[in-house]
């Protein structure tokens, strides 16, 4: 049961305690892999790495990043892969510790470095059928004991 359909996009990212907030409105293509399970793919612009004041600035190339949602009732998984330099990828379960992984390529780390962190879902709502319409995530970022954060992602899926 492989069906597909183009939606415009509202996701964000918002945390409750730290002074992070990011948003984007594409579009993405939305695949029905079982009756309530499905992925979810977008591209949307890179984060432009930073210079040194020291360094010239150089041609603006455009670059996107990928992302790749598995979105089920029960769980979801988030994979964005870019431009080769940062690469990262949460599992979120309802009231469950999961797993972000952070993979950073730079020459300065001879190849490519890894970071294991832990998240803890607070709630996981996902709402519309036959479709999704609106995916919200609350979940806490932990290293070993020290919280980084607590994060809200939220997707919306215009039909």
């Amino acid at each position: 049961m492989l069906t597909h359909h183009r939606f415009p996009v509202s996701l964000s990212l918002i945390s409750l305690d730290l002074p992070v907030r990011s948003a984007v409105d594409t579009s993405a293509t939305l695949y029905q892999k079982e009756l309530s399970r499905f992925h979810l793919l977008l591209n949307f612009p890179a984060v432009p790495s930073s210079t040194r004041a020291s360094e010239q600035p150089a041609v603006a190339v455009e670059t996107s990043q990928m992302l790749w949602l598995d979105i089920s009732p029960y769980r979801v998984i988030m994979t964005v892969q870019g431009n080769g330099n940062f690469s990262y990828r949460h599992l979120w379960q309802n009231r469950m510790y999961g797993r972000s992984r952070y993979w950073l390529q730079s020459d300065a780390l001879n190849g490519i470095g890894q970071l294991h962190l832990r998240n803890f879902t607070r709630s996981l709502t996902l709402t519309g059928e036959p479709l999704p319409e609106h995916l919200r995530l609350e979940y806490e970022l932990w290293s070993d004991k020290l919280q980084l954060g607590r994060y809200v992602l939220d997707l919306e899926i215009h039909h």
